[in-house]
């Protein structure tokens, strides 16, 4: 299914943690992309999973993320497919759409293991982070040679929205402007 739908969705928040948040590039634009879509998520029932790796040392998820009960993952693997029964979290059919820290390291690594398990993944390119720009911009390379979709905040809303007349749209357009 080339389109994103929301009743095909999960949105997948990976380590937008208090500790590591500080030394990530442009760490502001992905974290409020990344907060649009889970309050977009939210309005649009969208399901969502949220991941933090090694919390005892990286911190919980900062505070701007934690819009509803999403359920958290705590992991050590870089790779939250490495964590017993994460995979199984995600249905086979979802469409999993990505955002997290630090983009070449635990969103590659997931990202990599969710398409060798058979998910279809989408890459938020405005919703991730690394700590310096080149990192983040060869992760969406590989990951897009892999197989991943890489994508837009804008163009996950509108593609969930799917018409001008859907009963929410002025209200999710709204987190856009």
């Amino acid at each position: 299914m080339p389109t994103i739908a929301p009743e095909h969705s999960l949105l997948l928040v990976i380590d937008f943690q208090a500790r590591l948040m500080p030394a990530i590039h442009d760490a502001e634009t992905a974290l409020r992309n990344a907060g649009r879509l889970l309050e977009a998520a939210r309005m649009l029932d969208v399901p969502c999973l949220v991941t933090e790796q090694n919390p005892e040392g990286l911190g919980p998820t900062v505070e701007q993320l934690t819009i509803g009960a999403a359920p958290v993952v705590h992991k050590q693997f870089f790779a939250a497919c490495g964590e017993e029964g994460f995979t199984d979290r995600i249905p086979a059919s979802a469409q999993v759409i990505v955002t997290g820290c630090e983009a070449h390291v635990c969103v590659l690594q997931t990202v990599l293991g969710l398409l060798d398990a058979g998910r279809q993944v989408h890459v938020v390119r405005d919703a991730i982070g690394s700590r310096k720009p080149e990192s983040k911009e060869t992760a969406l390379r590989r990951m897009e040679k892999h197989g991943a979709e890489i994508v837009t905040t804008e163009m996950v809303v509108f593609e969930w929205l799917k018409t001008a007349e859907h009963p929410r749209f002025r209200e999710v357009a709204a987190l856009i402007r």
